[in-house]
């Protein structure tokens, strides 16, 4: 390869490879992992795959001449304009009035039943307002949201929503949290928000299975995990562990374990995942957020496939500790919610770097923009947005180019936001440095209970997936911190043009559960191509990026628009995507799935 600096980038042209691998589910998926983990043929046949695939070819007979980087580095960055600096250090709850304080003006019109929008979903500003002027207590929601829980858990097939549930433990937190509105002294804001926490994030009582049936057998939760206690102390009330992707190796939502979460605006459809749970669970009404991890667009593509928010930050800007990958360079724990204004107050509770990635990534202020602002116009018309045009249209249908690039209009047609082409070089390159990435780092986490007779109680997906990181040598995770290093350099360059780069969040809307796959699971390398297409640059690279709803496509599936930031930039893309928000507002429409567990009471 050529060093990177010597590339130009003003030559580069599109090439994306196709995936090769079989869709599989049913019989033949469970007779394809019995051969691929099977001594000498197993191996063989992933070798052959992967040069199929191209993946040999750049991991093992290219050179490149760049040193790993084996962490995100950065180089300083500018202080956001128009911003609040929030206290990491401070009391959670006082950082939420922070970033409630950047919010527009609260017209509880809209709860009040005066509004002319056709749907909107009830903001924790609604649920606040509610419970201070005492039409309603957080115990009479949760008794709401309880009734609910207990129906869908009885259906068949099963569809959950939680994979842990303790509705006495909900009703104890509600109680509190009533007797604290009745005293005049709620905690927060966020006091009576009802959230789920996707299934590999430690929330007490409850295990953290990370969607399998045996990992809380080796793993004990002793306490929350450091997001979760920070909300905890702003009065969230958590009704229990979302479900998810086995061990977040996929980006449907699949888990044959525990059943398939449906997607709210289409039951036969996938929520795409891994934090399905969470992410359906907002987009159906029942709770105003939760939180789910993000390794490989994990909290971005379901939020894009259900109609909701999704905030990946910058790697390390938030406190891992606590969760089932609290020690890989890709994954992130983020906030879902129904609109950005909720992401915001949620991220500003957990928002936080541990003590080591204070010192190790030496992170500048975290900020929050002030939407309130009479300058807010003025910042966005600053804006300017990349778009790297043949990637941004490689999509499964143009319906979902075509309503982000819409969005894209509305932007600049309301602020001047300037678009700007730019190139992303070897796309490719950086698919497979995250697989390899993300991969290694998993293997490395689970080899010990695999090897100890656990990895035949996981689903064929998941073994399909160990079976393909197994293959993987430390040549090869060298060589992929290399192509690492050469695409932050790029990026780099890319954002001394632009502040944002702008995309689809996803290359297709929410695919077709195959009904083979409920039993089995289902493995189709496509669709996760398609899925995944977008979103991989945020983890690989560690910078903030958010998807927020910009429409649906002829089936009134929702699509999402995926803005990545600068490093550290959060306050820039929840900026933007307020205004997008605003912008696309107007068209949400009701999930098919839907409870109103705020006006039920």
């Amino acid at each position: 390869m050529v060093p990177a600096e010597d590339v130009d980038l003003s030559t580069v042209k599109y090439e994306q490879e196709p995936v090769h691998a079989p869709h599989l589910t049913g019989f033949v998926f469970s007779l394809f992992v019995r051969i691929v983990e099977a001594p000498l043929i197993g191996p063989w046949i992933m070798s052959m795959m992967k040069k199929q695939n191209k993946v040999d070819e750049l991991l093992r007979n290219t050179v490149i001449p760049e040193e790993p980087m084996f962490i995100p580095e950065y180089p300083p960055q500018e202080m956001e304009p128009g911003v609040v600096i929030i206290d990491e250090d401070g009391r959670p709850g006082d950082r939420v009035e922070s970033a409630l304080a950047c919010l527009p003006f609260y017209d509880p019109a809209a709860f009040l039943g005066n509004s002319s929008t056709s749907f909107r979903y009830w903001k924790i500003r609604d649920y606040a307002y509610a419970y201070r002027s005492r039409n309603v207590t957080p115990s009479m929601v949760a008794e709401s949201i309880i009734s609910v829980i207990e129906e869908i858990s009885g259906k068949k097939p099963p569809t959950p929503l939680l994979i842990s549930f303790d509705a006495e433990e909900v009703r104890k937190q509600a109680a509190a949290s009533t007797r604290r509105f009745e005293a005049g002294n709620p905690l927060s804001i966020l006091d009576g928000i009802f959230m789920a926490i996707k299934d590999d994030i430690d929330c007490c009582p409850y295990p953290s299975k990370g969607g399998t049936t045996w990992l809380h057998e080796v793993r004990q939760v002793k306490e929350d995990a450091v997001s979760v206690a920070r909300l905890r102390s702003c009065g969230v009330i958590f009704v229990g562990k979302a479900n998810m992707h086995e061990l977040g190796m996929g980006t449907t939502g699949n888990n044959p374990h525990y059943g398939t979460t449906r997607n709210p605006h289409a039951p036969e459809r996938y929520t795409g995942g891994s934090s399905s749970g969470p992410a359906a669970i907002v987009a159906s009404g029942l709770c105003s957020a939760a939180l789910g991890t993000d390794g490989g667009g994990s909290v971005r593509i379901p939020s894009s496939l259900c109609g909701v928010v999704g905030l990946k930050t910058t790697y390390r800007r938030t406190d891992m500790d606590g969760s089932t990958c609290d020690s890989g360079t890709v994954e992130i724990i983020g906030p879902i919610a129904s609109t950005v204004e909720d992401v915001m107050l949620v991220y500003a509770a957990m928002v936080g770097s541990s003590p080591a990635s204070k010192i190790n990534m030496k992170p500048p202020p975290a900020s929050l923009p002030v939407l309130s602002s009479n300058d807010d116009s003025d910042i966005l018309g600053s804006l300017r947005l990349g778009k790297y045009t043949p990637w941004f249209n490689d999509v499964h249908s143009t319906e979902v180019s075509d309503k982000c690039e819409d969005a894209l209009n509305q932007l600049s047609k309301a602020y001047g936001c300037e678009m700007i082409e730019v190139a992303v070089p070897e796309l490719h390159d950086m698919q497979v440095s995250h697989l390899v990435s993300i991969g290694s780092e998993c293997l490395c986490g689970l080899n010990p209970d695999c090897e100890d007779g656990k990895a035949k109680k996981l689903s064929y997906d998941t073994r399909t997936s160990m079976a393909l990181f197994r293959s993987f040598t430390a040549a090869d995770y060298v060589a992929a911190q290399r192509i690492r290093r050469r695409l932050m350099h790029y990026h780099m360059e890319i954002f001394k043009k632009v502040d944002v780069i702008v995309t689809p969040t996803t290359g297709m809307t929410a695919p077709i559960i195959p009904p083979s796959a409920l039993k089995s699971g289902e493995s189709d390398m496509v669709v996760t191509g398609y899925l995944m297409r977008f979103v991989v640059a945020a983890n690989l690279l560690g910078f903030p990026a958010i998807s927020v709803p910009v429409g649906y496509d002829k089936q009134g599936l929702p699509i999402g628009l995926q803005l990545i930031g600068r490093p550290w930039g959060e306050a820039t893309i929840l900026r933007l995507a307020s205004a997008v928000e605003n912008l696309s507002g107007e068209s949400r429409k009701r999930p098919i799935t839907y409870y109103d567990v705020l006006k039920a009471n």
